[in-house]
Order: structure tokens, then sequence, then C-alpha cells
């Protein structure tokens, strides 16, 4: 019903920035909830952040908040996060994520999912 994929990743250095994509396509994107998860190597996948249909609202985790921004352009079908003030814990795969529900903020309330984007911080 919809399709995601990811772009922006890359290498940077501590402190960098950089600009993630989430392209969606199929049903109306407008109307799913999205959200921003990553995970490393060795660790479960970790909740990063969320976006209410129309982006009024969103939710992050408490290290990220501060650093991590989630927006959507709902006329463009995409998703971003922009990511400053990086650190090497950062180093993740991203994957955007959209719900059936009204609102989702956990890992299992997640439907459909992109296939990642490699971002690596160096210190």
């Amino acid at each position: 019903q919809v399709q995601l994929v990811e772009s922006g990743g890359g290498l940077v250095q501590a402190g960098g920035s950089l600009r993630l994509s989430c392209a969606a396509s199929g049903r109306t994107f407008s109307s799913y909830p999205m959200g921003w998860f990553r995970q490393a190597p060795g660790k479960e996948r970790e909740f990063v952040a969320g976006i209410t249909r129309n982006g009024g609202n969103t939710y992050y985790a408490d290290s990220l908040k501060g650093r991590f921004t989630i927006s959507r352009d709902n006329a463009k079908n995409t998703l971003y996060l922009q990511m400053n003030s990086l650190k090497p814990e950062d180093t993740a795969v991203y994957r955007c994520a959209a719900s059936r529900l009204s609102w989702a903020t956990l890992v299992f309330q997640y439907d459909y999912w992109g296939q990642g984007t490699q971002v690596t911080v160096s210190s």
C-alpha cells in the first residue's frame, strides 16, 4: 500500500550534519503517521522521531531532542530527518516507516519500512 525509499546517508565528521529523505509512493502519503528508526550493529532497533499525518505534532527520543528534527512535505510525498551535531554513537542504518494507526511511537506499531540508509560519523 505504501513504498518508502530513504536517501541522504553518508560519512560525516563528528559535529557535522546530514539531512535524510524518505520518498513515499502508493496510498496517500498524508494518511500515515511517519517515523524514523535506527539500528547499529549488535543493537536493537531504536526509535528516533515520529510525526503526525499533517506534521502538526512531533515526538523525539529524549537523547536526540534538540539535535534532530523530523518534518514532512505531503505535497512532495517526502519525509525528512535533519541531523545536526552528529556524534559517533549516531552511526547506524536509518530507516523510515509508516503506520496504519492514527499515531505511533513504537517499533511494533509501524507497518511499512524503507530499506535503510547508512549514516557513519567519524571522530
